[in-house]
């Protein structure tokens, strides 16, 4: 009699546990419900979590902003960049003839473009032209100026260039080497250096949403301990507690994200009447480019990941210490 009842209270324990498939089923079920009533809790505070929003977003868009001012400003030195151009001065009692033969010697290496040679009377001619000091010129004794060779790098990178101009300042009969697109190298690495500093800034920027996002989850935390203490008391797990709070986190970083998105797009359409008027001025056709779709899925999503890293730290941090009190 005795082993049929543990027989029998066995199959009605085997019975009475679900199957993997209906587990499957809740827990499915209950993040539906955990991401629903997290919402529904958002929404029944809507100054409050507009502002929370609201500081997400503009968290987010700053450095974004910054970002898409280097991207703008990349194409525009794209346009402006030209093969790498340099000057090689000659010494003053160089000779015509010496200058074409060094020149002949300088085009047959393999990091050249082309070569020119800019006789001194030429050079004069050009100098007068362009700054418009004829005068001064025509009360000269003699020509200051040298034999120089117009050299184009066949590489237009700025290492490449530095290379060649070093390697030609040794060259004999050369006096001085020097690089005409300097100011593009000057340009390039300010805008590397700015790269630099807008990735720093924005690492601040996010760690301070998640911050302010796990301060948002800690109060909502405390604002339901009790109810959290009664779960705990009928058996509820960590897990069960922590989801629908990481849905909170979620909900709020998504939001934050979608605020950030707004605010590119609109201060990208805002500001685009006026840079065209200015690159129209200057002859150019210059656009400024605002947030795509991707960049802007890409904030959103940010947002989102962000949010849910706070709520994480949040949960993991302070759920610890809600436990419920013994009878």
């Amino acid at each position: 009699m005795v082993r049929r009842r543990r027989r029998a209270a066995g199959d009605a324990a085997v019975v009475g546990r679900p199957g993997l498939l209906a587990r499957w089923r809740g827990w499915q079920r209950h993040h539906s419900l955990s991401a629903a009533e997290s919402l529904a809790r958002i929404l029944r505070h809507p100054l409050a979590s507009a502002t929370t929003w609201l500081v997400i977003g503009v968290a987010i868009a700053l450095p974004a902003s910054l970002w898409l001012l280097l991207e703008n400003l990349s194409g525009v030195t794209e346009r402006l960049d030209s093969p790498a151009e340099l000057s090689v001065f000659l010494v003053g009692d160089a000779t015509l003839e010496e200058a074409r033969g060094l020149a002949d010697a300088v085009g047959r290496r393999g990091d050249v473009g082309t070569v020119r040679v800019l006789a001194r009377e030429a050079a004069l001619e050009d100098f007068v032209s362009r700054s418009g000091l004829g005068s001064v010129a025509a009360g000269l004794d003699e020509n200051p100026l040298p034999h120089l060779l117009i050299v184009v790098a066949g590489d237009p990178s700025p290492a490449a260039a530095e290379r060649l101009a070093a390697a030609l300042g040794k060259l004999p009969s050369v006096d001085e080497v020097v690089l005409d697109t300097l100011w593009l190298q000057r340009l390039e690495r300010l805008m590397s250096l700015g790269r630099r500093a807008v990735q720093l800034l924005g690492l601040l920027l996010l760690a301070a949403v998640v911050l302010v996002l796990g301060n948002t989850i800690r109060l909502a935390i405390e604002s339901r301990r009790e109810e959290i203490e009664v779960i705990k008391l009928v058996g509820g797990s960590d897990a069960f507690v922590r989801r629908p709070l990481l849905y909170t986190g979620l909900w709020y970083g998504l939001g934050g994200g979608c605020v950030a998105a707004l605010l590119l797009v609109g201060g990208a359409l805002a500001l685009a009447p006026a840079v065209a008027a200015l690159a129209e001025s200057y002859g150019s056709d210059f656009r400024l480019r605002g947030p795509g779709l991707l960049d802007s899925m890409q904030l959103v999503l940010t947002g989102g990941g962000l949010g849910l890293a706070g709520a994480w730290l949040a949960v993991a941090r302070h759920l610890r210490g809600i436990e419920p009190q013994a009878l």
